[in-house]
């Protein structure tokens, strides 16, 4: 029986397979770019669905662009509202996908592996768009694409993660894949805002932002985010933005080729100033636009067979 793959976490992704994605997402770019219409044929006949149980317009609508520039049918499935709300689980909604003959599923759930139980459940490659306080593989990878095409090769590279480590999706896929391409991953937030268990991920972990920043390749900044915050994690929103907020006087510490990074939404003067977010060596914009291109790629090897992550 064939099992189609998935993309459910960046642990699935060695480095070529990951290297591959990020060369295909190149090709995609250049191919596109020489168009005056910029849609390919590519999947044309196969549906994609977004299959979304918790708000996110950014990567919804990115994932959306990249069907349809591939000429995919997309239907946009979202969970508010509808008969999921009501009370109808995870495996009905599948088997409801199942039924419509989905070729792929793009999934946003607030419940840690909730992705992983749906690719058990449809016969069509399921996506994690981002699950709980777990994964975001595709995050991971747009990020990865921006970096590489400012810094060249990753191996070696000092890259800096700052911030609401303990909520962050993005963090942990992010520290999965830099260090699968070679990166040296730096982690700095407050104790309370790191995971238990973080001294086991393949990273460096420091309470002080000077110190990691100096000379660093690259700087992301991460969101913090309030809404999953039910208890206090630090005292002040200003005494944070001292101690672990992005300034002109900290993004000066970097490399002279340093770039800054956010997944989005920003705080903006909280994480990150104003001046840094809209500086001349943030790349926080041309993240959103390579997001497009990335998941086209992801869709298109899924899709065309190309792309198996995890069966090694």
């Amino acid at each position: 029986m064939h099992v189609p793959p998935h993309l459910l976490s960046a642990a699935d992704l060695d480095r070529d397979t990951a290297l591959h994605v990020l060369d295909t997402a190149a090709r995609i770019e250049q191919a596109i770019g020489r168009r005056e219409v910029r849609k390919l044929p590519t999947l044309r006949g196969r549906t994609v669905v977004n299959l979304f149980f918790e708000d996110s317009t950014r990567t919804r609508i990115s994932f959306e662009l990249a069907a349809k520039r591939l000429s995919a049918d997309v239907i946009n499935f979202s969970a508010k509202g509808s008969s999921v709300s009501k009370g109808e689980s995870l495996k009905d909604t599948a088997w409801t996908l199942q039924a419509m003959g989905a070729d792929a599923v793009v999934c946003r759930h607030s419940s840690s592996g909730a992705p992983q139980r749906l690719s058990g459940w449809v016969d069509g490659a399921v996506i994690n768009a981002g699950d709980g306080t777990h994964e975001h593989p595709t995050q991971a990878l747009l990020d990865a694409y921006t970096l590489r095409r400012h810094l060249g090769d990753l191996r070696g590279r000092r890259i800096v993660i700052v911030g609401d480590v303990l909520h962050s999706r993005v963090a942990r896929s992010n520290v999965l894949l830099l260090h699968t391409l070679g990166a040296q991953v730096t982690l700095v937030a407050p104790p309370t805002l790191l995971p238990v268990g973080v001294g086991s991920w393949p990273v460096q972990v420091s309470y002080d932002l000077d110190a990691a920043l100096l000379g660093a390749d690259a700087v992301m900044m991460l969101r913090v985010q309030a809404e999953r915050m039910a208890g206090a994690f630090f005292p002040t929103a200003r005494e944070y933005s001292r101690g672990y907020g992005l300034d002109r006087r900290r993004h000066d510490l970097l490399a002279g080729h340093g770039i800054v990074l956010h997944p989005g939404p920003m705080n903006r003067g909280m994480e990150i100033t104003p001046e840094v977010a809209d500086g001349v060596d943030s790349v926080i914009v041309e993240q959103v636009a390579n997001g497009v291109t990335v998941r086209m790629a992801v869709l298109y090897l899924l899709l065309s067979g190309e792309l198996t992550p995890g069966a090694a």
